[in-house]
């Protein structure tokens, strides 16, 4: 598989690429310079499951901020730079654990030089960043149009110049809101580097959308063995995006860990509120680390059946419920204390 030969790279004290397990990062969208917000956000995103943050470095207040919540955060930061070199230099001078820039877009080749240097003074990784909206003139007109083959000519002509700087701690990530586009580009540029990738469909849009490209996307492309990192870029909070991840990586079976959720759709013999209940369900289940399946039935007819591959699961009729364990019926409750009687197995589950 590609990822088990890519390069091993630190963040912090985090290892990817090389076979390493695929790391989940998400992006603030507090002012960094802002401490105290920020800290918040990232604890929340850390409980969430977060493994690496993104915070933007639009100014030197907010590089300089770096220093001050690295001393309250868990997880390695990434500085996010698009134009100033000095900024770059000043986020990792500040602690950064690795920097995200788009060389094309810091400048002449001196001040990449100078971001290269500070980089391997201090042995900070560099994540190369290419947009399919931020292709140069020259590739789109030599191509005609925004396409994967551009998209990764970019990114290695990028990494070129790094490399040419005698640096070579890199990780690339290429993205594009055209989800088959972006599948395409990934496949492409596996076969030509051994760099990790950090994989994402960027612009996705809102949950609902967002989530549905997400799936796509990511699915596609980690599931041929590319990838190494990954965010799912969502309009809403960041800890959606870090639910959703998780739940895009356990599918494709890439993690293990947490209860996964599955639940029957309604249909005319549902009698109970089936869509509250499994959405308090998956609310209730997020505080468990338990590696188990659990369902949630509308129908005490095919209720028992359908929840036969799940670890435990509850099934709904009129007024009252049942409790099922490996597809066989262990009670019968009052459709008001299922919630509470399936918790109550949770939490004594390994007892």
């Amino acid at each position: 598989m590609y990822r088990d030969n890519t390069k091993v790279i630190k963040i912090g004290d985090k290892l990817i690429g090389g076979g390493n397990p695929i790391l989940i990062q998400s992006m603030t969208n507090t002012k960094t310079e802002d401490v105290v917000s920020t800290v918040n956000q990232i604890k929340q995103l850390e409980k969430a499951g977060c493994d690496i943050i993104r915070c933007a470095v639009p100014t030197m207040e907010a590089a300089k901020a770096i220093a001050e919540i690295k001393k309250q955060i868990s997880i390695p930061l990434v500085a996010d730079i698009h134009f100033d070199y000095k900024l770059a230099i000043a986020a990792m001078e500040n602690g950064a654990d690795k920097i995200r820039i788009n060389p094309g877009n810091i400048g002449s080749i001196e001040n990449v030089k100078a971001v290269v240097e500070v980089a391997k003074e201090r042995n900070i990784p560099i994540r190369v960043g290419v947009n399919s909206g931020s292709l140069e003139k020259s590739i789109l007109e030599k191509y005609g149009k925004v396409t994967a083959e551009g998209i990764v000519e970019s990114a290695l002509d990028k990494v070129k110049i790094i490399e040419d700087l005698g640096y070579d701690n890199l990780v690339i990530s290429i993205k594009s809101s055209d989800v088959m586009m972006c599948v395409k580009a990934h496949e492409l540029i596996a076969t030509k580097t051994n760099y990790p990738l950090h994989v994402g469909i960027t612009e996705s849009g809102t949950v609902t959308s967002g989530n549905i490209k997400s799936a796509i996307g990511l699915g596609l492309i980690l599931n041929q063995g590319i990838g190494d990192t990954i965010r799912v870029s969502l309009t809403d909070e960041p800890t959606k995006e870090v639910e959703s991840a998780k739940l895009i990586l356990k599918t494709l079976g890439l993690r293990k860990g947490g209860i996964s959720v599955v639940s029957c759709p309604t249909c005319g013999r549902t009698q109970i509120d089936l869509i509250g209940l499994a959405k308090k369900v998956e609310e209730m289940v997020a505080n468990y680390d338990l590696d188990i399946k659990v369902a949630v039935m509308g129908c005490v007819v095919n209720g028992p059946g359908e929840a036969r591959e799940a670890d435990i699961g509850i099934a709904g009729g009129k007024g009252e419920g049942l409790l099922i364990k490996k597809g066989e019926i262990v009670k019968k409750v009052e459709e008001s204390k299922l919630l509470e009687v399936l918790e109550e197995e949770l939490k004594n589950w390994n007892n």
